[in-house]
């Protein structure tokens, strides 16, 4: 029996150390780092509670980054780790694919119809250092920058377009604000264009469309039917013109008069190729 063994998308590593060096205050950066150092220490052992704690643990999903009197120093793959309680400050980010909901937007498309969009971003961090020191809310400014380039696009299309190329509106967005989250350490993995919402009045209006569509198409049927009623009658016609239509007819009706009882006095042609003459004159 083969054994199936599940792929699994491993972290990205983002551990990396920057060197640190006192510009000022040496002594007093010196002595907390000292007093941490020992303080973490006592702090280490089991049960010691009247000191800080330096081993901090960082979950898969996150890395931690790590600054020292203010400064960036590291960033930390998930594990465990000794900070030093005085002079060293963790601050875990998480990396995972985050599913955010963006706030409904009232959209004018190209034809004039004003519509109501919800739309859902999907994205994650890739340079944590980027987007946690160089855009103040990451989100927020995402979020933001997404929802004005929604309204540039579909501002673009007609409501028809919108309604059926919801797949190729989300792709186009994406890749206008593609390189823009890139440069801030963000990736936006998709958009989803996930509820058109339309006024009363524009909803009346397309099924009064759809109505009037309906009944047009009937009356081309209809149309369509008689015509073809009318050449079919025509092409009948023609055939009982015909001689050979008037002799069955006649011998139809010598059939149906001699099936009945009783006496009866008949004038009949003398041939039945007279039959012809006599219908034509």
């Amino acid at each position: 029996m083969e054994q199936r063994t599940m792929m699994r998308r491993v972290q990205p590593s983002y551990a990396h150390e920057e060197p640190y060096t006192a510009k000022s205050s040496v002594v007093y950066e010196g002595l907390l780092t000292g007093l941490g150092f020992v303080f973490g220490t006592l702090g280490s052992i089991p049960l010691c509670c009247c000191f800080p704690n330096p081993f901090k643990e960082i979950e898969q999903g996150s890395v931690g980054l790590v600054t020292k009197f203010g400064k960036f120093v590291k960033a930390l793959d998930p594990g465990l780790y000794k900070i030093n309680p005085f002079c060293e400050n963790l601050q875990m980010i998480d990396i995972r694919m985050r599913v955010q909901d963006c706030p409904r937007q009232v959209v004018l498309t190209k034809d004039n119809v004003s519509i109501e969009i919800d739309s859902v971003l999907y994205w994650d961090i890739l340079d944590p250092y980027t987007a946690t020191f160089l855009v103040s809310d990451i989100e927020k400014s995402l979020i933001e920058r997404t929802l004005t380039t929604l309204r540039m696009v579909l501002g673009s299309k007609t409501l028809q377009e919108t309604i059926e190329h919801r797949d190729a509106i989300s792709q186009e967005i994406r890749d206008v604000i593609d390189k823009t989250a890139e440069s801030w350490g963000v990736r936006v993995e998709s958009i989803l264009l996930k509820d058109v919402i339309l006024g009363r009045d524009i909803l009346q209006n397309i099924a009064s469309a759809a109505t009037q569509k309906r009944i047009g198409e009937s009356k081309v049927i209809a149309a369509e039917a008689e015509v073809g009623a009318a050449k079919l009658f025509r092409e009948a016609a023609d055939i009982l013109n015909s001689s050979a239509a008037m002799q069955i007819r006649f011998l139809e009706t010598l059939t149906t008069i001699s099936a009945n009882s009783g006496n009866k006095v008949l004038f009949l042609p003398t041939s039945v190729e007279d039959l012809t003459v006599i219908h034509k004159k």
